[in-house]
Order: structure tokens, then sequence, then C-alpha cells
């Protein structure tokens, strides 16, 4: 049997959707037949997290694989109002502890395969096990001189490459230059079917919320920006000014940019009954939000980030809750959804 250890620096739970896809694979691997051990940062977490003492349940999945935290050295929340460059530099400290515990941790753990998002974990590990096949997920490609150094060696070392588009794909093998193109494959996110096999229908869904179950609702899950990139809802609200009787449901966080999403509603002089904030829910709680949606919404603009990189986890959520969807035609998704046959695709 396998021995597979995935290692990821974050916090656990995470109100982030990479926390949900992190665990999912996991839970994957396990009912592949692999004995799994997720290895992940022990850092301080916010108080909302905090409070739920079972990742398991909250996120919906089954406790098939175990789940260890590793030290590490956080000090973010020690230091108040630090600037930009002093940020960067405690955060580039905790990743290094991190990488340097999940390296002395598995000199002495049996395993066969590493498998990571994180370039340093798999370079520094790699070093130390060269006896462990390793596996690099990449969700992004690395930017300045150290980032894309520091990407390029992981992906030349690793033995598989797992890229979540066609094009960041492409973007690796040539970033690789000699290394066998062999190794590189292409694997979207995704969701396990199995979280929405009890969905309600959208009347018992909107009764459970207390939403208005006459109203005509386009939704969207998820956080509310990635990268400090805005995610195109400033044009959904735009549009929906001119849909009569509309309203928008925001699932996802976080509270000061949902506001801020709120004011330019009340600005258009829409209706404030009609703006429906939910606020972050747990995972296990998405199907019954995505139920009572008529529209699901993905208006992610043409950024670079979003156009050849992002395979968001939302679009398959809003695939498995079989709601109509309604997404910006971008290249990174385009050989998953298709214009007239399972969403409608309108210019970023």
């Amino acid at each position: 049997m396998t021995r597979l250890i995935y290692i990821a620096n974050i916090r656990l739970p995470t109100e982030k959707a990479h926390g949900l896809q992190i665990v999912q694979n996991c839970e994957a691997f396990a009912d592949a037949g692999a004995t799994v051990a997720l290895w992940v940062a022990r850092r301080f977490n916010t108080r909302q997290m905090r409070a739920i003492d079972d990742p398991y349940p909250y996120y919906g999945i089954k406790p098939n694989f175990t789940v260890k935290r590793l030290p590490t050295l956080d000090l973010l929340p020690l230091v108040p109002n630090q600037t930009h460059a002093v940020a960067r530099v405690i955060f580039y400290l905790q990743l290094l502890t991190f990488a340097l515990s999940a390296a002395l941790r598995l000199r002495f753990t049996d395993a066969d395969v590493v498998y990571s998002r994180d370039p340093l974990v798999l370079l520094i590990t790699g070093w130390l096990r060269p006896d462990v096949k390793s596996v690099y997920e990449a969700h992004q490609l690395a930017v300045g001189r150290l980032g894309v150094g520091l990407q390029r060696r992981v992906v030349q070392q690793v033995d598989a490459v797992v890229a979540i588009t066609p094009r960041l794909r492409d973007d690796l093998v040539q970033l690789a230059g000699e290394a066998d193109a062999g190794k590189f494959m292409i694997a979207h996110d995704g969701v396990r079917a199995g979280r929405f096999d009890a969905l309600l229908s959208q009347n018992e869904a909107r009764k459970a919320l207390g939403w208005d179950e006459d109203a005509f609702i386009a939704g969207y899950v998820g956080r509310l920006h990635t990268l400090t990139l805005k995610k195109g809802l400033d044009t959904v609200i735009s549009a929906l000014a001119d849909v009569e009787g509309a309203s928008l449901a925001l699932v996802g966080g976080p509270d000061d940019i949902a506001a801020a999403y709120r004011e330019q509603w009340l600005a258009a002089g829409l209706p404030p009954e009609r703006f429906i904030y939910a606020g972050q829910v747990p995972p296990s709680e998405v199907p019954l939000h995505l139920a009572a949606f008529d529209v699901c919404v993905m208006p992610h603009p043409f950024e670079p980030h979003f156009a050849y990189h992002t395979s968001p986890l939302k679009l398959f959520e809003y695939m498995a809750s079989g709601r109509a969807i309604v997404a910006s035609d971008l290249p990174s998704w385009a050989d998953v959804v298709r214009h007239e046959e399972n969403a409608l695709l309108v210019p970023p």
C-alpha cells in the first residue's frame, strides 16, 4: 500500500478554498487505496476557525486520513501594524521554518510519495529524502527572480508535476527547459460528488435559509478576492441593475469587501433587501446555498492569473449543484465549460 504524505503550509481549518481542495485530495487518495497523512503548519488561526474542533465534519469529508500539525515560527499575529516589507520577511521565515520542520520529520518517517503545493517544501524534502518520490501540484506561475528560480528547480527535480490548467502545464514545461515533458500532467480542481447527493429543491433550500421563495437570485460562492485581485462582482451588480426584481447573494468573505459591494448595490438604487450576504459558511453548507440560487455567477476579469492559471473549485460546485452558470469566457476553463452547452459564457 502506498504511503503518501501531503505537506501543506496552511491553517487548518481555513476559510479559504485551498483548505477544501487539499482535504478533498487527501480523502480521494485514501479512497484510491493509499495510506495518507496530511501534514499542516501549527499556525495561529482566526477566532472563527479556532472554534472548529473537528475539521472532517466541517469540510464534509470522511476521516480516512490522518492530520499532523508541525511546529513553525509564526510571528505574523504578534507583530501588529507591520509594513509590507516586514510582513514579507515574517511570511518567508514562517514558510522556511515549516519546510525545515517537514523535512526533518520526513527524515524519520516511512513514506513512498510526498505531495505538495509548496515548492520550497519539495525542494528541501527532496534534498533530505531523495529516495522518496515527489509530486508538485502547481496552482500558479511564479513571479520575481527568486520565485521563478525556485519553481524552475522544483519542476526539474520532482518526479511528477500536476498543473490545474492546460496553459499552466505548458508554461511549466517551458520553464523546466530540458526536463522530461512526460512528467507534466493536467488535472483541474474538482469536488466529491457525494457532497451533493442530498441536494434540496430550491424551495426547500430557501425555506431553510429564510430567503424569499419567489425571488430571482444570482449567487456567488467563494472568496471575494484572490491575490488582491477583484473577481468581477462589480460587473455583476451593474448587470443586475438592468434585471427587474433580481437579487444578489454572496456566500463568502471577507466582510469589508462585501460591505463595499453592498454600498455599490445601494448606490445603483437597488433595494437593500435584494442584497443577500450569507458571509462565510462551512463547506458542508455550500450545497444548501447553491440549491437556493437560480443562477451561479463566475465573473472573473481577464487577469493573467484568472485567464490562464486558475481552475476554481466554485465552478465544479456550481456544476454539481445543477444550477445555471453564467461565467466569463476565459481560456483556463474553456475545456471544462462550453457556451450554450453547460454554461453561458460572456466576455470578461
